[in-house]
């Protein structure tokens, strides 16, 4: 038998044991999706976004990419971020990292790894942001953790600094922003940074927008 027909295998056994729990379950599944929660993680394979926080099917609307990382041209966490914001009102946007990160690990390196170098590079400018620090730790290992650690922090920053939150933000106190960081020995999460709509020196001041001062020039150009 090959690999993938053990997949449609276990997804029949899977169906069949929602059934015979509660015959509604794919009924109910198919009604809607409320998350609460936006994960914004990476796609490493150990780091399930369901199983390590045990919610099901429906709770955590997900994105996921090499390193977490958050990035204001890419267009596909972008429109992520943007539907989860603006229709499905989430209250919590997670960007959850993990150590051992291969992506972070590369980005560490001088080497050539092709196409990836040009994601990579958005690491190397946080190792750059944190050089003094990282290269006072004298443990490859604890250096690698934290750097692990910053780009989680600088992600969660990134996120603070769109129009998209920022703007959700001016009308409501949501969505928090949560910086976390997933041990793979322990299974534990780590919280690193957390951010909402009260933290007004969260970010520098040039990365805050006026949205008022633009609604009003907006409402005279309509007088005019």
């Amino acid at each position: 038998m090959e690999s993938y027909q053990k997949l449609l295998l276990a997804n029949k056994a899977w169906a069949a044991e929602k059934l015979q729990l509660d015959p509604t379950y794919f009924t109910n599944l198919a009604a809607d999706q409320k998350p609460e929660f936006l994960w914004i993680g990476c796609s490493d394979s150990r780091v399930p976004a369901d199983q390590v926080t045990g919610t099901q099917p429906g709770e955590i609307f997900v994105h996921r990419n090499v390193a977490n990382l958050v990035i204001h041209t890419d267009m596909s966490m972008l429109s992520v971020l943007q539907y989860a914001v603006e229709v499905l009102k989430v209250k919590h946007i997670l960007v959850v990292g993990h150590y051992q990160c291969g992506g972070v690990k590369a980005s560490m390196t001088n080497n050539d790894y092709g196409l990836i170098n040009n994601w990579l590079r958005n690491i190397k400018d946080v190792y750059a942001k944190y050089q003094d620090e990282l290269q006072s730790i004298d443990d490859d290992k604890e250096r690698f953790d934290r750097l692990v650690e910053v780009n989680v922090i600088e992600q969660v920053k990134n996120l603070a600094k769109t129009t998209i939150v920022q703007n959700a933000w001016n009308n409501d106190e949501y969505p928090k922003l949560h910086g976390w960081v997933l041990n793979l020995h322990s299974g534990l999460i780590k919280t690193i940074i957390e951010i909402d709509s009260k933290d007004n020196d969260a970010l520098e001041d040039v990365y805050n927008f006026d949205f008022n001062k633009t609604k009003n020039k907006k409402v005279e150009e309509v007088k005019k």
